[in-house]
């Protein structure tokens, strides 16, 4: 059993003197039930060591929120539209729908492509029996043709092996809860198992009745963030003004359309850029709830009133508080939109010719992603035509804490071992085994991430293959 170092320096041991000293991770690499906690230490650390001036929630995953009366009847000529008889999969939708929608549609494709492979397998499997009934009554119905027919290389059917058996066909076994702990299952295979995120809100489980697993969660990305990010990626970045430039109204209309009936959309190099580009952001505009949640924008935006050298760590914090499903998609979005700024220069490539930049700083994408990742609610538009010089110091705000977001990404979403710390000693004092499974992961994770400790491995693996070769003792 392991239990924290008196020295304070992030180390635990155990009884048998093994010690796992905790290093800084990314917050995906945590389990399902370490994230839970972490927002509780962040909250807790916002509260007491912060001074934002407004009250702090931790948001809620997935809340319905009110629509207004226009937005009711939008939905109800929708309705009576025939042309639109679907239901919405990916716009103007929680996030975590969206991320059920296409969990859903995955397991049906997986669910499809099975069935196909077992009804080509067993049509497989009836091919032998098949034609050894032809070559049977061709040989009984003319016995010299069918003599002088038979060569080495016919009457051959395909050796297809038997398929494995579903229960044999999936991975290590994972510890997919606290009630499923056992010591027998603490191997870094286990442990390295992703778990998928929970279900959607429509099977209203309570929050306290969920069973938290100890793998960490499947990124919860919507597959159309995920898509538009890698084909701007490959397709864009060298492209001068991405995100300014106008697209085609039609052609956004219809890939929106394909994405919201649940199409496997293939985003390929004759998709234009800007209508990707315009895609993507007509997503997070039409997300009934902000990336950044209503509930944290004040916290965010007070993150400015604080020292220069305290804002980025409170930043941190605020992203720990986000439900799973917003914060793996706000990494996915601040990546790539790094990415762009770091080509927003020109420059020369390696064989010597000069690439224009796309002009797009981070500034400039901030300016354009701000409103749509941070807003809050509307109460009336009559509300908004009014105090427009508050309205622009909080546009303002708005684009300086997204681009600081942009520019210090990666640091954002590590997790220092002090809050580590802090989450295992919370849970040291209801789950003390659960503490121990986690510690012997992390040794696990560390010793197999050590170069010195791969390069000891491998020379021993040599060795012993060395030595097992040149035994006068083998046969051949």
């Amino acid at each position: 059993m392991f239990s924290p170092s008196v020295q304070g320096d992030f180390t635990w041991n155990s009884m048998s003197g093994r010690s796992v000293r905790l290093r800084s991770v990314p917050i995906q690499s945590l389990s399902e039930l370490e994230r839970a906690r972490l927002q509780e230490v962040a909250f807790y650390q916002l509260q007491q060591d912060c001074d934002l001036s407004c009250p702090i929630t931790i948001p809620k995953d997935g809340q319905k929120r009110k629509k207004s009366l226009r937005k009711k009847l939008d939905s109800l000529g929708k309705e009576k539209n025939k042309d639109r008889e679907f239901i919405p999969q990916a716009f103007g939708m929680p996030l975590s729908q969206v991320i059920a929608n296409d969990r859903a549609y995955k397991l049906k494709q997986d669910s499809q492509r099975d069935e196909q492979k077992d009804a080509s397998d067993f049509v497989a499997s009836l091919l032998p029996f098949g034609n050894k009934r032809q070559n049977k009554e061709l040989s009984s119905s003319n016995s010299s043709l069918s003599s002088t027919s038979e060569t080495p290389n016919e009457s051959t059917s395909p050796n297809t092996p038997e398929p494995a058996p579903r229960a044999r066909r999936r991975g290590a076994m994972s510890v997919d809860s606290i009630t499923d702990l056992d010591d027998s299952q603490s191997r870094l295979l286990e442990a390295l198992q992703l778990s998928l995120p929970a279900e959607a809100h429509s099977k209203k489980e309570k929050a306290r009745d969920k069973k938290l697993s100890l793998n960490p969660i499947y990124r919860q990305v919507p597959r159309l963030v995920d898509s538009c990010c890698q084909h701007l990626e490959k397709h864009g970045l060298q492209t001068v003004g991405i995100f300014r430039v106008g697209s085609s109204k039609k052609r956004v209309r219809q890939l929106r359309e394909e994405f919201d009936r649940g199409v496997d959309v293939s985003l390929e190099e004759e998709h234009s850029v800007h209508d990707v580009a315009a895609l993507l952001k007509e997503f997070l505009r039409d997300m009934p709830d902000p990336l950044l949640t209503r509930e944290l924008y004040t916290a965010f935006i007070n993150t400015l009133l604080l020292e220069p050298e305290e804002q980025l760590g409170t930043l941190q914090l605020l992203i720990y508080l986000l439900p799973p499903c917003n914060c793996d998609t706000l990494h996915r979005l601040l990546q790539f939109l790094s990415m762009v700024a770091r080509h927003a220069n020109d420059n020369v490539s390696k064989d010597g010719q000069e690439v224009t930049g796309n002009k797009m700083t981070s500034l400039n994408l901030a300016t354009i992603f701000g409103p749509n990742l941070l807003h809050k609610q509307k109460s009336s538009d009559k509300e908004f035509s009014v105090q427009s010089s508050a309205r622009a110091e909080e546009s303002t705000a708005i684009i300086a804490v997204v681009q600081k977001m942009i520019e210090n990404y990666e640091a954002l979403f590590m997790v220092p071992p002090d809050l580590q710390n802090e989450v295992l000693i919370s849970l040291l004092e209801t789950d003390p085994d659960v503490v121990d499974y986690l510690l012997r992961r992390k040794a696990s994770q560390s010793s197999m991430s050590n170069p010195l400790i791969k390069l000891e491995r491998a020379l021993w693996e040599l060795s012993v293959s060395f030595l097992a070769f040149s035994s006068p003792s083998r046969s051949f």
